[in-house]
């Protein structure tokens, strides 16, 4: 088995594992936080660049953050349309909408900065967007299923048939549109869609709203993937990035703590 075969298939269910064990501990607006670090479009990326090379990630990772746009229409029309609709419809709708979005998106050119611009305006208006919180029962939804664990497995096997189906189609969609459906929703599918049914629309909805707060480092990280692989090696450019998200995601953390505490 070669290193980008294992790649696929290992680290995105282990992040997958690690992060729905977060949320069982600390709550799904803590997994939605975690869930939107790259830890899914970025091993993508990754694998891209080794297998279709450092060029054509760069150009992917801009279509990368552009799709964050098509990630906003994903959350708002679960969000909502769960309410009346359930799991098993709100899912295929969320999806629809991500996909027109990313459609849409394809005949939009932005130059890199004012790109990020748009993305961090977007994030700073969307958890305005999102329906109002119901009343708690969330915490016992989150005690009832961190005694479940049967579902662990399969969250993990739909992360790696997720990643190994977008990098296999990376060649033939070209690098734009790769970097697009490096944003497929796995995270959002998976975590999603199990947290709804074994907590209730509310901690799926938490966990939409904390993504959110998560994207700013995930901007970030395809910000510096789009720059450092055209002039860095790919292990200092992918490390590079991990570092400059992970201080990002630290930051807007700290910050929306001190904005809840006062």
């Amino acid at each position: 088995m070669n290193s980008v075969l294992a790649l696929k298939l290992f680290l995105v269910p282990s992040l997958i594992y690690a992060v729905t064990l977060a949320g069982r501990r600390w709550g799904p607006a803590v997994a939605g936080w975690l869930s939107a670090f790259p830890i899914v479009a970025g091993p993508i990326l990754l694998a891209i660049s080794l297998e279709q090379g450092a060029g054509f990630a760069a150009t992917a990772a801009e279509g990368t953050l552009m799709a964050v746009f098509a990630m906003i229409a994903f959350s708002l029309v679960y969000a909502w349309s769960s309410g009346w609709m359930g799991v098993a419809g709100a899912m295929p709708v969320a999806l629809g909408a991500w996909a027109l979005a990313v459609a849409g998106l394809q005949s939009v050119r932005l130059p890199l900065p004012f790109a990020a611009l748009a993305v961090v305006a977007a994030l700073l208006a969307a958890p305005r967007l999102f329906p109002p919180r119901s009343s708690a029962p969330a915490a016992i939804g989150a005690a009832q299923v961190a005694r479940r664990g049967g579902d662990l497995p399969w969250r993990m096997l739909a992360g790696a048939v997720l990643v190994m189906s977008v990098s296999a189609a990376a060649a033939g969609l070209g690098p734009r549109l790769s970097g697009f459906f490096a944003m497929f929703p796995v995270m959002g599918t998976v975590l999603v869609g199990f947290t709804h049914v074994q907590a209730g629309r509310d901690s799926a909805v938490q966990l939409l709203r904390g993504t959110m707060l998560g994207y700013f480092a995930f901007a970030a990280f395809c910000v510096a993937i789009a720059l450092l692989l055209r002039a860095q090696a790919v292990a200092v450019s992918f490390f590079c990035a991990f570092v400059f998200a992970l201080t990002i995601q630290l930051l807007a953390k700290a910050a929306s703590s001190r904005r809840q505490a006062t």
